[in-house]
């Protein structure tokens, strides 16, 4: 890495949890270097909350309890030492469940996060451009960074820690597109108010997304029934009655075929379940060790878990908040809600404004059509089109800088988070931070997992530059 400024500028285009948690991280890292610029480029007005931590939706809240949420591993009370100093759950009785763990809305979750990095921005050690990063363009002596409003920015080293980019409409649905009742990003300011009370309504997909879309059109009255589709049926799951510690080894020896680590978690989960444990404590081993696992698999493997196990491991993994989980539960029960196993077929909207859609359930040839009076899809990031999801990504793609993962799960890095070119090597100056990465560092899409990986960015960060700098102090 070549520092040819007396200032080292590090530029962080994406300023949500990831580029957040980057750049107080880097400034904690980089303490021995003086003479460092870190520059978050962000159109929002507060760094840390991003897509995830920024919803105004109060049906929308954190997953997992908020003892296991911080900025910082070496102080896990931290976010609940700010609940507690700023008084954040007194207007939300439910945040806080029987059991006393709390779920707060994850607005608050973002507003720690600004909290945290507000000094830093206070003292000029972050700097936050409230810009979209339209071009990136590569020099001899480091970047070029220019924004929507025509402004220019050099750096030294470039971090793209940008979101996933948004579902992808399915093709089947592309005949519903204009649609005022086609819910094709459910994130979008508004996307649900045009859903009355009683509409009949489509849900594709049947993930996290889901369930918040769900319990936020329960917040609104909706009260008209619920068809939930997805391939194979799968809801996501809740969290334990009772906690449970990690059960299981998967890495000693570690698993080569993605068959043998399917074979040993189910015979984990036998043993689990046989000493009258719940699987939970056997999928918490696995995320624990899910980098190590990931490492060992060759790549022809990885691609048969994305494939074949991701929908599982999903369902399982990332736990709906149990007020979430009891809001479904009563909606099954009482008919509202219906989940199926199925693949759509067709669609097409009448006259009246009805849409009309043939689905075909799992397993079985015949088709079925249901008619409802709004869609919305929730099927997940568009994994394939992120080079193309914002035009500076694009811009690096054509450059030959940035490739997709071969995995199929965001942008192509090494293990130390160097972009992978086109030409298979490894760009020291630029980087990849947040779950964009998970397809070289395999579980990187739980809080616990993207803080860790936005520590090993700052340190590896941190550590070239204090390499590049120090013949330069040697010389002085």
């Amino acid at each position: 890495m070549s520092v040819n400024r007396k200032i080292a500028i590090v530029a962080i285009i994406g300023g949500g949890f990831s580029g957040a948690a980057i750049a107080a991280h880097l400034h904690r890292a980089a303490a021995a270097l003086e003479d460092l610029r870190i520059i978050v480029f962000e159109p929002r007005a507060t760094l840390g909350a991003g897509l995830a931590y920024s919803t105004l939706e109060p049906a929308n809240r954190i997953n997992v309890p908020a003892g296991r949420m911080t900025l910082y591993p070496d102080d896990l009370d931290s976010f609940i030492h700010y609940l507690e100093r700023t008084n954040a759950l007194a207007d939300d009785a439910a945040a806080v469940f029987p059991d006393g763990q709390a779920y707060p809305q994850r607005r608050v979750f973002g507003a720690y996060v600004a909290a945290e990095i507000a000094p830093l921005l206070a003292a000029g050690i972050v700097q936050h451009r409230r810009s979209t990063v339209e071009h990136v363009v590569r020099h001899a002596d480091g970047w070029e960074l220019r924004t929507a409003e025509g402004a220019s920015h050099v750096a030294d080293v470039v971090v793209v820690a940008t979101s996933h980019p948004p579902p992808a409409l399915p093709q089947v649905l592309k005949p519903l597109a204009g649609h005022p009742k086609l819910v094709a990003d459910v994130n979008a300011e508004a996307a649900l108010e045009n859903i009355t009370a009683q509409d009949r309504v489509l849900i594709v997909g049947n993930g996290l997304t889901a369930a918040d879309a769900f319990a936020a059109l329960k917040r609104r009255g909706h009260h008209g029934p619920v068809v939930s589709l997805s391939r194979r049926g799968l809801r996501s799951r809740g969290h334990p009655v009772l906690a449970q510690e990690p059960f299981g080894d998967f890495i000693d020896p570690p698993s080569r075929r993605a068959s043998e680590l399917l074979r040993r978690i189910r015979a984990a989960l036998r043993t689990s379940q046989a000493g009258g444990a719940t699987w939970h404590g056997v999928l918490d081993a696995v995320r624990l060790q899910g980098r190590d696992i990931w490492r060992n698999l060759p790549l022809v493997e990885r691609r048969r878990v994305v494939r074949w196990l991701r929908p599982f491991w999903d369902a399982h993994r990332f736990r709906i908040a149990p007020q979430v989980e009891t809001l479904l539960d009563d909606a099954i029960v009482s008919g509202q809600l219906q989940i199926v196993a199925g693949s759509l077929v067709s669609a097409q909207a009448d006259e009246s404004g009805s849409l009309h859609v043939d689905w075909r359930q799992r397993g079985k040839k015949d088709v079925t059509g249901i008619d409802v009076d709004a869609v919305i899809v929730t099927t997940g990031p568009a994994h394939g089109g992120i080079l193309r999801s914002q035009t500076f990504l694009s811009d690096l793609e054509q450059a030959g800088l940035l490739t997709l993962c071969p995995t199929g799960l965001g942008i192509h890095c090494n293990e130390r988070s160097r972009a992978i070119d086109s030409h298979g090597q490894a760009t020291e100056t630029l980087l990849i931070g947040g779950p964009l990465a998970r397809g070289t560092f395999g579980e990187l899409m739980g809080l616990p997992q993207v803080t860790e990986h936005a520590i090993y960015v700052a340190e590896e960060i941190a550590g070239s530059l204090v390499s590049a700098a120090r013949p330069q102090l040697e010389s002085n």
